[in-house]
């Protein structure tokens, strides 16, 4: 007899699922006798548990358990002779009347969508490129030597300026009342390096070692000390020590030291501007493929099904667990977090998935094997032995896949680049880096 499909909703169908009783019955008695021969009750050797203990101690479980199969293998059954590509899990529910020594189920279930994907010919793109410029070489020169500064202890006349690490204590007061983290002894920071409020490193801007002050500070209105956010404070700051920064000159001893192997500055600076130009290429890539990603999702038309949305806003809530759990939070993995408030961004995740996997299929943009080959040689570069690195990509599936759908990404991005109506866009190297 025929599959019927009756259609609920645009994407929801339900059919009736019919299994006879004494099928699930045998397969009930089956599963109970072997059982019985390893199961243990008191006063029974092993095996000799006669089967109306174990029916009354299992026969539940295992009629349950038999019940979820056979309806799981109809469902099944039915949805590939009606040729269905179901989505998420079905909700079955018992039928009644069904006649004697039949039993009926209805599956309630969605299905895959159609996807339309309308004229990428239409979809407007602002593609970017970055330039690594001589000045971005230059700063990144000064984050390898400040990695790399020493401080010396400053004379007892001489104030604190910029650049200078101090040492001081300080406690603040509100209104006359110390509040939490107002507080420290022999805390150190860098003047002119944004790790204190701006008017604290005023205050402490021209200060010599020994001295204290007491000075007001504004918080600002958005300071993420909630308690103090918004309010005055008074602080009292003593300056124990003050200690000038020494950078390495930019030479042959710094190039050796951050392994160039003949030592010259043409030869770190080259070395800079691959390793900049290999991030600038990712990060472009990633931002040309939000833009292409984004394109083609408001060209698509397709319902999408709530059973795959809730699906992956749970995994989203799993993944805010277990990031939590990593942070060091404790009893992170019980955290009430709510599927809800991940749900606009898993229905823009299930949407993406499937209009890619739509052009993908139509435009037969999988993966190919040179094209995995070289994006992971080319990942490699960047550590100290790529050969190892390749091998530990191609030696796991896992990792494989993860490449794979990275590859897929790309082709789809520069298809859709390709026949889309583009503008490319010069961004500045910091505005790039930023982003």
């Amino acid at each position: 007899m025929p599959v019927t499909v009756e259609t609920l909703d645009k994407l929801e169908r339900r059919i009736t699922l019919t299994l006879p009783a004494d099928t699930i019955q045998r397969e009930v008695q089956a599963r109970l006798r072997k059982l019985a021969r390893t199961v243990k009750a008191a006063g029974f050797r092993p095996g000799k548990v006669p089967m109306s203990v174990v029916s009354q101690r299992y026969g539940y479980s295992v009629h349950y358990e038999v019940m979820n199969d056979k309806v799981g293998q109809a469902f099944a059954d039915a949805a590939t002779e009606a040729k269905l590509r179901v989505a998420g899990a079905p909700r079955i529910a018992e039928k009644e009347g069904a006649g004697e020594g039949v039993l009926a189920f209805d599956a309630t279930f969605e299905v895959y969508p159609e996807v339309r994907i309308g004229d990428l010919a239409a979809a407007e793109i602002e593609r970017a490129s970055t330039e690594v410029t001589e000045a971005a070489i230059d700063r990144t020169l000064e984050i390898l030597r400040k990695q790399r500064r020493s401080f010396a202890l400053r004379a007892q006349a001489e104030a604190a300026t910029e650049g200078d690490r101090v040492t001081i204590d300080f406690e603040g007061k509100i209104d006359g009342v110390p509040f939490d983290g107002g507080k420290a002894e022999g805390f150190q920071f860098i003047i002119g390096e944004g790790q204190m409020l701006p008017a604290f490193e005023d205050a402490v801007r021209g200060m010599k070692a020994g001295e204290s002050k007491t000075f007001p500070l504004q918080f600002p209105a958005d300071y993420q000390g909630k308690d103090v956010a918004g309010k005055e404070a008074d602080f009292l700051v003593t300056l124990k020590k003050i200690e000038a920064q020494h950078l390495p000159d930019v030479d042959e001893a710094l190039a050796k030291a951050l392994g160039i192997k003949d030592g010259t500055v043409d030869a770190l600076r080259a070395d800079i501007k691959r390793n900049l130009e290999r991030e600038v290429k990712f990060r472009v890539l990633a931002r040309n493929k939000a833009a292409a990603m984004d394109a083609l999702v408001k060209i698509a038309e397709l319902d999408v099904p709530a059973a795959l949305v809730n699906g992956e806003a749970e995994r989203m809530v799993e993944a805010a667990r277990a990031d939590l759990k990593q942070r060091g939070v404790k009893d992170a993995d019980k955290a009430p977090i709510p599927a809800d408030v991940f749900k606009d961004q898993a229905e823009r995740r299930v949407r993406l998935g499937l209009v890619v996997a739509e052009l993908v299929r139509a435009n037969g943009l999988q993966a190919k094997p040179d094209q995995l080959q070289a994006h992971i040689e080319e990942m490699a570069q960047s550590y100290e032995k790529p050969s190892e690195v390749v091998r530990w990509y191609l030696g796991d599936r896992q990792r494989m896949a993860e490449v794979e759908a990275v590859v897929v990404e790309n082709n789809v991005t520069n298809f859709v680049l390709g026949k889309a109506r583009v503008s490319d866009k010069s961004l500045p190297f910091d505005e790039l880096m930023a982003s």
